[in-house]
This record gives C-alpha cells, structure tokens and sequence, in this order.
C-alpha cells in the first residue's frame, strides 16, 4: 500500500499514512488531532551503485542505429 506525506498547517508537523491509491486526496487528521492538513508532494530517489553505459557513437559511419548495421 503506498504511503503518502502530509503536513499539518496548524502545528507544523509532518507525517505519513499508508492508504489505498483511491484514498489519497481525502482528508487526513494529524497525530495530534487537527484536521488541517495537506498532501505533500513526494520525490523518489533511486539510488544505486553502477551507472548505465554512455550511448556509442557510431565510429562505422551510418548513424545512430546498431554502428549503421540496420541502416543498409
């Protein structure tokens, strides 16, 4: 189930909920018990520890697809 963020305009705080897709513009209460709140909107940070290979350039002439191997 995705979790979403939201922060309350009355305290500041922010916090997370865990709620169906379908569910995520209805209102949200903050763990203190205020009701105005907002959805933030989240970022998504892939990491990892290899980057993909740099594209070749064609060296044979051709252009752009496979080195010229499909471009008759």
């Amino acid at each position: 189930m995705p979790r979403y963020e939201y922060r309350c305009r009355t305290c500041g705080d922010t916090f997370e909920l865990s709620r169906p897709m379908a569910q995520s513009a209805d209102p949200a209460d903050c763990p203190a018990g205020h009701d105005d709140t907002v959805k933030l909107l989240s970022t998504v940070a892939v990491g990892g520890t290899k980057s993909a290979p740099a594209p070749q350039t064609g060296g044979g002439g051709g252009g752009g697809c496979c080195g010229g191997g499909c471009c008759g």
